[in-house]
């Protein structure tokens, strides 16, 4: 314990190498964003299916396109992801280069299209294979196939594969993280590796470049059309980015209230905390009278003391009768014979037995 604490001191006091909390916390945040957009969508296609359907229907394709703009803004802009750029992060390529290059100066064209796809490309392929086995998994259970069946067979090899297959690739995930927390590795992710390139902390004179950056690119005079254009396209781009970082610590915590109000450990306080008062019992007749009622034989009628006939159960008490002495009573006295509630005759519901 105490040396694993030394790696991680030594990790975080050094000059470029972010610590693990940091790294993790980076991967995290942008998983919080996804569920919050799925979530209005499917209140407003609910709200108006004719108008906002396709959003519901489309929602992967559409949130895969705009996370691809927005990670191609921040990597051409600042070297990294949205959510590392939010933690002060940026990505350098693998090297023993003494002088890091600055933010501004961008991502090698090999590590930068490399970045892009496995920041996009692979978080979309991995949750449209997840919604693949559900859906087969459903298919399996109540779908009908021949025993000898080729695609039984199929179903049934990949949805038995498909477990140890999500372990390998979590597993790597974990053993890639305890490298880097015990100083063996310099990525905390495989992607990172299999991008070409590492993450460090930005420093004065890359926050200094990104400043100047901005402010020469709102100072430029006579642009052209296409500068124009692209100039109204980063404009827009920036826009959403800014909302999304300025907000995105107070989305973040609503969603984890929200995790939290409606997750099952919490639903007896909810319900504690929004249950209405308990209305009053109604009037009963006297317990030694109804109990008196009550015949030893469940099969009997309490009021002709018979076998019944056309069992009938009155929906306001439970209690069942022949139908003619049900109907008869309630129709006399308006109240179930037991328990005294009140009762009519369309409360009446005629029980059906198996032989019948």
């Amino acid at each position: 314990m105490a040396e694993l604490g030394a790696h991680l001191t030594a990790a975080s006091a050094g000059d470029d190498r972010p610590s693990i909390f940091e790294a993790v916390a980076q991967d995290s945040l942008m998983a919080a964003v996804k569920p919050a957009l799925q979530h209005l969508v499917k209140v407003l296609a609910e709200s108006n299916p004719g108008r906002y359907g396709f959003l519901w229907h489309w929602f992967d394709e559409i949130y895969v396109l705009l996370d691809l703009l927005l990670q191609q803004h921040y990597l051409s802009r600042c070297s990294a992801s949205f959510s590392e750029n939010f933690y002060s992060l940026k990505r350098i390529p693998i090297g023993d280069c003494k002088q890091q290059p600055l933010a501004t100066a961008g991502l090698p064209k090999r590590q930068h299209w490399k970045s892009l796809l496995l920041l996009v490309l692979v978080p979309y392929l991995k949750g449209k294979l997840e919604k693949l086995v559900s859906s087969l998994r459903e298919e399996d259970e109540y779908s009908i196939h021949p025993p000898s069946s080729s695609w039984k067979r199929f179903y049934r090899a990949f949805l038995a594969a498909y477990p140890f297959v999500n372990m390998t690739w979590e597993g790597w995930f974990l053993v890639q993280q305890l490298c880097y927390i015990l100083g063996k590795a310099q990525h905390h992710s495989p992607m990172l590796r299999l991008a070409g390139v590492r993450l460090v902390r930005l420093t004065a004179e890359d926050i200094h470049a990104l400043e100047k950056k901005l402010a020469g690119a709102t100072s430029s005079q006579t642009p052209s059309i296409k500068t124009q254009v692209q100039s109204a396209v980063r404009k827009a781009l920036g826009g959403i980015a800014f909302s999304l970082s300025s907000g995105l610590s107070v989305s973040v915590f609503f969603l984890q209230f929200l995790d939290w109000w409606y997750s099952s450990e919490n639903q007896e306080a909810i319900k504690s905390l929004t249950a209405l008062p308990t209305p009053p019992p109604p009037v009963h007749l006297d317990h030694g009278a109804s109990s008196a009622l009550l015949p030893k034989l469940k099969t009997v009628c309490p009021l002709c003391r018979k076998i019944r006939v056309n069992a009938t159960a009155l929906s306001t008490s439970g209690f069942v009768f022949c139908y003619r002495c049900a109907y008869s009573y309630v129709k006399t006295h308006q109240r179930c014979p037991i328990t005294g509630y009140a009762t009519e005759l369309q409360h009446l519901v005629k029980l059906y037995s198996p032989e019948s």
